[in-house]
């Protein structure tokens, strides 16, 4: 199979490629498309053949649910079995945008989808590309990352062709997205309000709008090989680059410190070492190759980052990188949950 990169520059002008994506979500193929989060692989959610092939692509396992995106309302009212108030006021207050709500699912959607659990996730994207390509297949498009399973998300069609070449008929290329990080996940369908993965809609603007909201243990620690995942990234090894990541937590002094000198002895071994730090950080680490996340101070620039660093990683050929682990506040909860998972929860407490 060819996989065709179509750039997307001006909906208006090419429209016309929009509908031929469109027409292949309707006939039951698959299609990457860019959202404002990373990019998705999309199917017909209502096909449960069609939604077969993301997961065939993807290498993606059985039990790991999809994520279900509409264009507009109406569609909502269909794919869930009621919608209660809270609800009603976060789909006012963050869509379209990065924010996924977990719902009773109604009859019309497939265990494909939910991996055989009787709730649904749903959202409606902002990045234009995306509502136009729902709006004109006609049907919600169920989509996860358009990446092979376990790798980095992609935030760019290069990174989707990366990992997708000759496995899909087409990327729709609209561009970097804006967040780099999956949408937040938010489930209605327990006795609390419940965060199952974080992303760019955080706990604190959450709480404000509806008061109490728990963040779901797993955030932070792995799943049991027993326990079934209610969201997309809560059960498998996610996001990690080629070379194995260890994570370094600690006061800025020590972390420094440690990181230097840890990176140091790795290449007295012969080892090539990646090192994946805070701009404040980097400036004083003197081994390895050095990327930066951004600014400290400004989580949203570090989740935007992340996953673009990890891939870089990978062009890079290190052989293991140590990683700068950040401040859980924000977007920084998102952001540690994603390098968590990409380090095997390797994690180094100073």
């Amino acid at each position: 199979m060819r996989t065709r990169v179509i750039p997307i520059v001006d909906l208006k002008s090419q429209l016309q490629n929009i509908q031929e994506a469109a027409d292949l979500i309707r006939s039951g193929d698959i299609v990457a498309f860019p959202t404002e989060t990373v990019y998705g692989l999309g199917a017909n959610a209502l096909d449960a053949q069609a939604v077969k092939k993301i997961f065939e692509a993807k290498g993606r396992p059985g039990d790991n649910p999809l994520i279900v995106h509409i264009h507009n309302l109406s569609q909502w009212n269909s794919l869930v079995d009621s919608i209660p108030e809270k609800a009603r006021i976060l789909a006012d207050a963050f869509w379209p945008g990065p924010l996924t709500i977990i719902l009773k699912k109604s009859c019309k959607v497939s265990e494909q989808v939910t991996a055989g659990l009787d709730t649904v996730g749903v959202r409606m994207p902002s990045h234009p590309v995306a509502l136009k390509l729902i709006s004109q297949s006609g049907v919600p498009i169920a989509a996860p990352s358009a990446n092979r399973s376990g790798l980095p998300s992609p935030t760019t069609a290069q990174h989707v062709l990366e990992d997708m070449d000759g496995r899909i008929p087409m990327i729709l290329d609209g561009g970097a997205s804006n967040v780099g990080l999956e949408s937040t996940v938010l489930s209605l369908a327990c006795t609390n309000p419940v965060i199952l993965r974080p992303g760019g809609i955080t706990v604190e603007m959450l709480r404000q709008l509806i008061g109490q909201v728990d963040v779901h243990n797993n955030v932070m620690e792995p799943l049991m090989e027993e326990q079934k995942p209610l969201s997309p990234g809560m059960k498998y090894e996610h996001y990690a680059p080629k070379a194995p990541v260890t994570i370094i937590r600690g006061n800025s002094i020590n972390l420094t410190a440690f990181i230097n000198k840890e990176a140091g002895r790795l290449e007295e071994e012969g080892k090539h070492v990646g090192i994946l730090a805070t701009n404040q950080t980097l400036a004083k680490c003197t081994h390895g190759v050095r990327l930066t996340l951004g600014d400290r101070d400004k989580p949203s620039e570090l989740a935007y980052n992340l996953f673009a660093r990890l891939r870089e990683f990978n062009h890079l050929d290190v052989d293991e990188i140590l990683a700068e682990g950040i401040d859980e506040k924000d977007e920084g909860l998102a952001v540690m949950n994603r390098m968590t998972r990409a380090a095997g929860f390797r994690i180094i407490d100073l």
